[in-house]
């Protein structure tokens, strides 16, 4: 997609979905590994978590003091204040937030996204690949929480940094989060089985959900393809939502995947507006509980210059197949 929806990564710490190899925003390292154990467990308060001094009402731009520089030796989590919902964020929640953002080296403030919490905030999805630290702020809190995180360099931007929004490499990072709601997902679409459309490729799907795509004996379509394989009986997709999803992509001529939710870590989460035209266009009008199948053509996905990243030429047509698993209305910026 002009953003594969694998990597989530921060753009002034707006969560966007970035391509593989094509952003200029910096990506975390040995993010699938370090996400597996961010949410496996609870992430555990520290010394370091407990000494920063986070003061003001939930819902309200907090005051955030600590002596820098933070140098924890693992993520530390700490609870500001408790809430009192009933959800505990696990694998696969969406969890909606305000959250403000530190260099944890430096003192600095990165980011405040905008309080109060009603009508904005980010959402987070527990299991995406992109900055473990952050999926671990999340990770088992419920709705009213204000957690308080200090992530290490290896769980935030790692050797590289983010020199745009100001992270030296090797620096920590703190997240202030007030958690909005916590949504746990469904883990695949369940949606009826629908007429297979002859010339299209073909889904077969493993116990767990994940599908193995099987491409024709034929040219590849010219025109951008969609089909609805399994269709749910949930909120329709509207152009803008943010959604969550589950998804393979394999490419038409070879037959390889270059890119699956399935293999990391659970529901990705981006904005219909901000993938390439197919993909986005594939999922606008359709229902929470589909599966989507979408053939695009090249100008309907990386053009002419491909992914080199991902292994896509520009005359590469591309096959997704989606679980439609969550939608909403991306809060406004």
């Amino acid at each position: 997609m002009s953003k594969i929806p694998a990597l989530l990564t921060i753009v002034g710490l707006t969560l966007a979905l970035t391509a593989c190899g094509t952003s200029d925003t910096p990506e975390a390292t040995d993010a699938a590994a370090a996400t597996d154990a961010a949410y496996s467990e609870c992430t555990a308060p520290g010394d370091v978590s407990d000494g920063v001094d986070v003061t003001g009402d939930f819902g309200v731009v907090p005051t955030v003091e600590f002596a820098d520089p933070l140098e924890p030796a693992e993520t530390q989590r700490s609870v500001a204040i408790e809430g009192t919902g009933s959800t505990e964020a696990s694998a696969g929640s969406l969890v909606e937030t305000s959250l403000s953002v530190y260099n944890g080296t430096t003192g600095e403030v990165v980011q405040e996204t905008t309080y109060p919490t009603a009508g904005t905030g980010e959402t987070i999805t527990v299991g995406e690949t992109f900055l473990p630290g952050l999926v671990r702020a999340v990770n088992c809190s419920v709705e009213g929480d204000r957690v308080v995180t200090v992530s290490t360099a290896d769980d935030a931007f790692g050797t590289d940094g983010a020199t745009d929004i100001g992270i030296a490499a090797g620096d920590s990072v703190v997240f202030v989060i007030d958690v909005i709601s916590v949504t746990n997902l469904a883990d695949r679409a369940d949606g009826e089985d629908q007429p297979l459309v002859d010339g299209l490729p073909t889904v077969e799907l493993a116990d767990d959900g994940t599908p193995t795509i099987s491409i024709p004996d034929a040219d590849a379509p010219t025109e951008l393809q969609i089909a609805t394989l399994k269709l749910g009986d949930g909120a329709v997709v509207a152009d803008g939502d943010t959604v969550s999803v589950e998804y393979t992509g394999v490419i038409w001529g070879s037959g390889e995947t270059f890119d699956s939710s399935w293999t990391t870590a659970g529901p990705v989460t981006f904005v219909t507006s901000q993938v390439v035209p197919g993909f986005g266009t594939a999922l606008v009008g359709q229902t929470v509980g589909s599966q989507v199948l979408a053939v695009l053509p090249p100008a309907e996905g990386y053009g002419e210059a491909g992914n080199e990243g991902a292994g896509i030429a520009g005359t590469d047509t591309l096959v997704f197949v989606v679980d439609i698993v969550a939608t909403d209305a991306t809060p406004a910026a």
